[in-house]
């Protein structure tokens, strides 16, 4: 716990201050980060050790990250479509050395990395991004702080046991509630541009959203029989652990128009 503790402070020491001052700092500390995501999802199911598609998929995930629609005169669907067929082709170069499952795989990794991080750059872009941001960050913190608190204290339901033994459907409900608390409390000093009931139904929305997304990270490394996605912060394991609800509920708040 003690090295968890440590680990946490230091990691917001070095990060937020690049979130508050924002710019292009902020979006190289991203893209940073976004590839150590990536890469290390690639190396649970062992694929690093495809230098070609590797690379192919690190210059796609900067791609989908940047922030505007067309890059080199393409659009983020057309790149896309671009890196499936160099792919396919790869996988004919190779003999299926690399397969069709693979380049499955790597695509969807990027989709998932890529797109869940580029909202993460746009919240800070928008007007008042900077209240945005620490309210979904609040928002995540205290959904998982009220399921494992009421998940211990009242938690007799498993909410998913073949992937999360230890979540309880009253630790589920409790990480909402709690979440809801804290984002009204947090709109009276900082009020976003939606009214408290707004705010209320959303929370809830996102605070479901960040349970899945950390559910869709367990379930990965349930697959591939891994504890953590990575050891770069000692107590926490990998980037994917500690950003693995973010890259739900960044892109969700943008589709239902909540930011933007």
């Amino acid at each position: 716990m003690k090295i968890r503790i440590i680990t946490a402070i230091i990691a917001i020491l070095f990060f937020f201050p690049f979130v508050f001052f924002g710019g292009l700092p902020f979006q190289v500390i991203m893209y940073i980060i976004a590839t150590i995501g990536f890469l290390e999802l690639l190396h649970m199911r062992k694929m690093t050790k495809y230098p070609i598609p590797t690379a192919l998929g690190v210059l796609l995930l900067w791609a989908l990250l940047f922030q505007s629609d067309y890059l080199f005169f393409a659009s983020r669907m057309e790149l896309l479509m671009f890196f499936v067929l160099v792919l396919l082709a790869y996988t004919v170069l190779v003999k299926n050395k690399f397969t069709f499952e693979d380049g499955g795989f790597l695509l969807l990794a990027c989709i998932y990395v890529g797109f869940g991080f580029y909202y993460f750059i746009q919240t800070r872009e928008v007007d008042n991004g900077l209240v945005y941001i620490f309210y979904a960050i609040l928002v995540i913190l205290s959904t998982d702080t009220g399921a494992y608190f009421f998940g211990r204290a009242f938690g007799k339901h498993k909410l998913w046991p073949l992937i999360s033994p230890n979540k309880t459907i009253e630790g589920a409900l409790g990480g909402i509630l709690l979440a809801t608390v804290v984002a009204v409390i947090f709109h009276l000093f900082y009020p976003v541009s939606h009214s408290v009931w707004i705010v209320i139904i959303v929370t809830i929305i996102a605070s479901a959203g960040a349970q899945i997304g950390d559910l869709v990270e367990s379930a990965i490394k349930r697959q591939f029989d891994v504890k953590d996605s990575g050891k770069l912060l000692p107590g926490h394991g990998g980037i994917l652990d500690r950003f693995d609800s973010w890259l739900f509920v960044f892109p969700l708040l943008h589709f239902i128009h909540f930011i933007g």
